[in-house]
């Protein structure tokens, strides 16, 4: 009983030191940008400043025909400067969702779309959890995360894929699937697949924003009412929400069958 206790005091330790790391610097996220993409230090405000713009100018609008095409061939560099950001800017609300994260996070991890890596990062850094597959699309952020982790000393725990596929993993503990099925094309079909690649003892925690915003600066993101419509539909069928009491838009849930 008494080993039981320390080890979970040495996981609470553990965790609190991996929210500190993220909210005093993000990780080291400014120098990693700033070696990764080799820019200077007095650059490097202005570029993450006009971030957002640059991202949702780069958008071909009603020209895309396929939205992984965006990801995959036209941001570069462009979208690991907008999540930056992001996770510079609001490194409270990012930081609740890496509690949320300790608090299910277990063994064998899915994070899908992880774009510049916070989360995978820090599921790596934690003793519960035994290997993060990261996937994303993108072969920028895929290369960044990868770099990030070698420099954090985590690359042990980190493999790095294009596609769940290409993981040949057939179930996962924990799927983190955030910020990113706004952006798919049909996003219940995705959540479909996470059903099947979950077990009953599984968790996945999701977030979504399907809104494009008040001046259109997502333009990337998916609002059509009809697959909206079906993404939650969809959702209400295949999981059942975990109760979370942390005031988030990240949500937990559990396969119902």
């Amino acid at each position: 009983m008494i080993l039981v206790l320390e080890i979970y005091s040495k996981n609470l330790k553990k965790d609190d030191l991996i929210l500190k790391d993220f909210l005093d610097n993000a990780f080291n996220l400014k120098s990693h940008l700033m070696e990764y993409l080799s820019i200077r230090e007095c650059d490097l405000d202005g570029f993450l400043a006009n971030a957002k713009m640059n991202l949702a100018n780069s958008h071909p609008g009603d020209a895309l025909n396929d939205v992984s095409d965006f990801y995959t061939e036209v941001v570069g560099d462009r979208h690991v400067a907008d999540l930056a950001a992001w996770h510079i800017t609001s490194k409270d609300y990012i930081a609740d969702t890496l509690k949320l994260q300790q608090s299910f996070s277990r063994d064998i991890v899915l994070d899908f779309g992880g774009g510049i890596g916070t989360h995978a990062l820090a599921n790596a850094m934690s003793p519960k959890v035994e290997h993060v597959f990261f996937v994303d699309i993108n072969q920028t952020n895929r290369n960044f995360v990868e770099y990030r982790a070698k420099k954090l000393g985590v690359e042990k725990k980190l493999t790095f894929c294009k596609t769940i596929q290409e993981t040949r993993i057939l179930k996962f503990d924990t799927i983190i699937c955030l910020d990113v099925l706004e952006h798919l094309a049909d996003p219940a079909a995705q959540i479909n697949k996470f059903s099947e690649i979950m077990d009953s003892n599984s968790i996945a925690l999701f977030n979504w924003y399907f809104y494009k915003g008040d001046n259109n600066e997502y333009p990337f993101h998916i609002d059509d009412v009809q697959i909206v419509r079906k993404f939650f539909e969809t959702l209400q069928l295949n999981f059942l929400e975990v109760f979370h009491p942390i005031l988030i838009t990240t949500r937990a849930y559990k396969k119902i069958r």
